[in-house]
């Protein structure tokens, strides 16, 4: 791949897993946007998460012109606007900030148990209910150190100027567009911030460093999202993002944490916005069409409120995370996987595995 060194000690070439902010610059262009559906993951009652679900509120007057111990909650039920869905998916890990910044460790702990949570049979199962029932696939192919510094920021810009970048090198090629997501992964340290105008803060093959924000900013409580870009007028790219979700020296906390070690929280962070990315890709357009009624068409399963299905069950939880970030079972075998439970109009709530879809 172009400028891209790939890690080949934690998977193999032809190896793949199948299963059936402070002050960062501030956009000089603002959208016209009154309603935004919630492609970002944010800490419950930090201000992000007020800031957010304000924006995404009023989607259910724009369509008119789980876990055990939690009550049903079928006003947040999923609903199908008719957009793209991904039944059949390709992933594959894009690290950022070069071999410098990451423990090999780390990179095959996310890489394994990442394409082990969503190839496994049971989780799987409360997918299915977005797909007609109908068996859903995922391929992980093997992933990818990016050159560069570690950015002390980053943002939505930044990262789909990067995807742009990659695209324009050819770096993408032999990737059906149409069923791929590229994650890309921020370091230790980084913020991840919406701000949609990139910082600087990295390049492919250079980087520069950037001051960081404050942790209570507006977006800073972040630990991913997922989108799209049009590098052309017929191809679209979708991509997502996540955070290294860690206590901090200072005590503070970047991104949410809920598990032991930092590689966990990525793990989890990143089956929330795979899944959300598969049940409704083109939220990102739906983004960019504004208050317009036709932002609706571009959406896949979301709630009345806006709510993608890995959303509510973050909220619903609250400060007791552990109530939906969990490690569970994979369906063979005694190893254990960290993942978030996602939202099932079946039970009307969160929920983990189970042995059966649901009729």
């Amino acid at each position: 791949m172009a400028k891209a060194k790939t890690k080949k000690s934690v998977t193999k070439k032809k190896s793949v897993t199948k299963a059936k902010s402070g002050k960062a610059k501030k956009s000089t262009t603002k959208r016209a946007v009154k309603f935004r559906p919630m492609n970002v993951v944010t800490s419950p009652g930090s201000p992000a998460e007020k800031y957010y679900r304000g924006m995404a509120a009023p989607m259910a007057a724009i369509v008119a012109a789980t876990a055990s111990k939690f009550a049903p909650t079928p006003a947040h039920n999923l609903i199908n606007h008719g957009g793209n869905i991904i039944q059949d998916l390709v992933y594959t890990n894009f690290y950022i900030g070069g071999a410098s910044s990451w423990a090999a460790s780390d990179i095959k702990n996310i890489d394994d148990a990442l394409a082990a949570a969503m190839a496994d049979t049971n989780l799987n199962n409360v997918m299915m209910q977005y797909f007609k029932n109908k068996p859903i696939t995922t391929t992980f192919e093997p992933s990818h150190i990016l050159p560069g510094a570690r950015p002390s920021q980053f943002s939505q810009g930044d990262v789909e100027q990067l995807v742009n970048s990659l695209f324009q090198q050819g770096a993408l090629q032999g990737f059906d567009f149409g069923s791929t997501v590229f994650n890309f992964l921020l370091p230790s340290g980084t913020i991840l911030t919406t701000d949609e105008d990139p910082t600087a803060a990295i390049s492919v093959g250079n980087a520069a460093a950037a001051a960081a924000i404050p942790v209570e900013d507006e977006a800073s409580s972040l630990r991913g999202l997922h989108g799209s870009i049009h590098p052309t007028s017929k191809v679209t790219i979708y991509y997502a993002i996540g955070v290294f979700s860690e206590t901090r020296p200072s005590g503070s906390d970047n991104g949410i944490v809920a598990f032991d070690q930092p590689w966990k929280n990525i793990v989890a962070t990143l089956y929330h916005e795979l899944n959300e990315a598969r049940t409704d890709p083109d939220v990102e357009d739906a983004i960019r069409a504004g208050s317009s009624p036709n932002a609706v068409k571009f959406l896949g399963w979301t709630s009345a409120q806006g709510e993608e299905c890995g959303d509510f069950p973050i909220t619903e939880a609250g400060a007791n995370l552990s109530r939906v970030m969990k490690e569970v079972n994979l369906t063979i075998g005694t190893r254990t996987v960290p993942i978030q439970f996602q939202y099932s109009n079946a039970v009307a709530g969160p929920e983990g595995p189970i042995q059966a879809p649901h009729v």
